[in-house]
């Protein structure tokens, strides 16, 4: 197979330096179908990456192209905010139809934005307001995100010093196993709590992956999260289980957390909700903790209906 350098000279004109996973592959991507990418030359690629967790159902998956393709045809609505639409509403009943009620969960849906650290920002905003603490604690290896917030509560130095400013109330404690098995579950953590000396604020929240993606692939046991779930309700902690990559059926279920037969207060969702890869986000919530007021988190792209719609197929 002969291979020829591609012409990347807009990129490298243009484009800023930050961009990264574009350095690794020394191509000009042009179509996609299913697991395979084909670049401007006709070579074509077995996909591993899938958007990083975006495409779970791959590249232009035909039943949910066809249904976007019917839907931008017959003049559907693109940009709706927080508006009622057809879209919306379908996305809705059957995500609570097919999702939410065959797990005999009733959390409310809330559309924060477009990215998956939109929904962590709202998640971590709504546990502080429902508690009034400002700390929430993470674990190490965490990866939440890239804005201020998720930050804060991420454990990757190289992404944490991108913030250029002191990132600050979240606590770090460790993962599952991250002491190889040689100290119990929690010991320091309960001891922090426990100890009005120990110079930790009582947090309003606990945010964890139950597997770590972005550090390193680091599996929680079931008893691991179950003793966490317990450990929040004993210290009236809420509990936000950050679904993002491995939720949408990564690991199985629906939600990840599912095998540990815990039920989180606050979710977050992003990557492959809307199955095509489109921009879409939700924060998923016990009905009690809905206290927000009317616009108190919003985001001009929250109303992606095409996102709905692919969602919905």
């Amino acid at each position: 197979m002969t291979m020829t350098l591609p012409d990347v000279s807009v990129f490298e004109a243009v484009e800023s330096r930050v961009r990264s996973y574009c350095r690794g592959w020394p191509t000009t991507f042009h179509r996609a179908r299913g697991s395979r990418l084909t670049d401007e030359d006709g070579h074509v690629y077995l996909d591993f990456f899938a958007g990083a967790g975006s495409l779970n159902y791959g590249h232009n998956n035909p039943v949910l192209k066809r249904a976007l393709l019917d839907y931008i045809e017959r003049d559907g609505i693109t940009h709706s905010l927080d508006m009622f639409t057809t879209a919306k509403r379908v996305f809705l009943e059957t995500f609570r139809n097919v999702v939410l009620r065959p797990r005999d969960l009733p959390y409310k849906v809330m559309f924060p934005g477009p990215t998956g650290t939109n929904a962590v920002e709202a998640a971590l905003k709504l546990a502080r307001k429902v508690k009034g603490r400002e700390s929430v604690v993470s674990f190490t290896n965490a990866f939440h995100g890239m804005s201020l917030g998720s930050l804060a509560v991420t454990g990757n130095a190289f992404k944490r010093a991108g913030a250029g400013i002191p990132l600050v109330h979240g606590t770090p404690m460790p993962f599952d196993n991250y002491f190889d098995g040689t100290v119990p579950d929690f010991l320091w953590f309960e001891r922090l709590l426990e100890d009005q000396g120990s110079g930790l604020n009582k947090p309003a929240a606990v945010i964890v992956e139950t597997v770590q993606g972005e550090g390193g692939i680091n599996v929680a046991r079931a008893e691991w999260l179950r003793a966490l779930q317990e450990l929040c309700h004993r210290q009236d902690m809420l509990l936000i289980v950050d679904d993002i990559q491995m939720g949408c059926g990564r690991t199985g279920g629906f939600f990840s957390f599912e095998e540990a037969g815990i039920v989180p207060d606050i979710v977050t969702l992003s990557k492959s909700i809307s199955g095509y890869g489109l921009p879409m986000s939700l924060c998923l919530f016990k009905p009690e903790l809905d206290i927000w007021e009317p616009g108190e988190h919003n985001g001009t792209f929250r109303g992606n209906n095409p996102a709905f719609v692919t969602a919905a197929a």
